[in-house]
C-alpha cells in the first residue's frame, strides 16, 4: 500500500479509532495528536498553543478578526507579521508535508486533506454518524457530561468546521472534497475500516 490516507471526521464519530485501525492494518505511521507535538518541537512554539488553535475558531467572523489581516492592499505580509494562529497553521502544514514525503501514513484532521491536495497518492476520507451514536461514544469514551450533550458535540463540530473552512476556503464535510464518506454509525467501526481498506486497495 503506497497511499497516504487522511481522515476528516465529525466529533465522536469514531474517525480517530478508524484511523488507528487502518494504520495498524497496514503497519504504517498514524498521526493525530502526535502531529501537534512534532510541529511544536520543530517550530519552537509551546505545544499548548497548537492544542488550543482549533478551539479558538468559534466563528468564522470572530476567528478572522482574532487572527488579524494577512494581506494589505492585496500584498502578502511577511511571516514575521503573521498572527500566532497563522504561524501555527503553517508549522503544522510543514510537518504534514514532511511526514507525507516519508511514505504511506494515516493523518487525522489538521486540514491534511487540503494541504496534501496536489499529491496523487492521497485518499481523503470523511467519517460521520448520527447523533445517538456520537452521543453514546462521547459519554463512554471521552467522558463528556450528559448535560447539554448534543449542544456540546455540535459546538466541537462547529469549531472544526470554522478552522477548516477558514484555512482552506473549502467547506468541511462537503462530499465533493472526499474520495469516500462513510457513516460509522450505520456500518460500525470495524466495518468502516474494512470498507476503507477495500476502497483503497481497489484504486489503481
Amino acid at each position: 500500500m503506497d497511499k497516504i490516507i487522511t481522515i476528516s471526521r465529525q466529533y465522536s464519530s469514531g474517525g480517530r479509532e478508524i484511523a488507528g485501525k487502518l494504520a495498524a492494518h497496514y503497519g504504517i505511521p498514524f498521526y493525530d495528536n502526535e502531529l501537534i507535538s512534532l510541529a511544536a518541537k520543530e517550530s519552537g512554539f509551546a505545544e499548548a498553543a497548537f492544542e488550543n488553535a482549533e478551539s479558538r475558531a468559534s466563528s468564522s467572523l470572530l476567528y478572522s478578526i482574532a487572527r488579524g489581516m494577512t494581506s494589505i492592499g492585496g500584498q502578502e505580509i511577511s511571516y514575521n507579521n503573521l498572527s500566532l494562529d497563522d504561524r501555527i497553521y503553517l508549522a503544522q502544514a510543514d510537518v504534514i508535508r514532511k511526514v507525507a514525503s516519508e511514505g504511506p501514513c494515516v493523518i487525522v484532521g489538521r486540514c491534511a486533506d487540503y494541504i496534501l491536495r496536489k499529491l496523487d497518492n492521497v485518499v481523503n476520507i470523511f467519517v460521520y454518524a448520527d447523533m445517538p451514536f456520537r452521543a453514546e461514544r462521547a459519554v463512554r469514551i471521552d467522558g463528556m457530561s450528559a448535560d447539554k450533550l448534543e449542544d456540546n458535540i455540535l459546538k466541537i463540530d462547529k469549531r472544526r468546521s470554522n478552522y477548516h473552512n477558514f484555512h482552506t476556503g473549502e467547506k468541511w464535510g462537503k462530499v465533493e472534497n472526499y474520495a469516500l464518506c462513510i457513516n460509522s454509525g450505520k456500518v460500525g467501526i470495524d466495518n468502516a475500516v474494512e470498507c476503507i481498506i477495500k476502497y483503497v486497495e481497489g484504486i489503481k
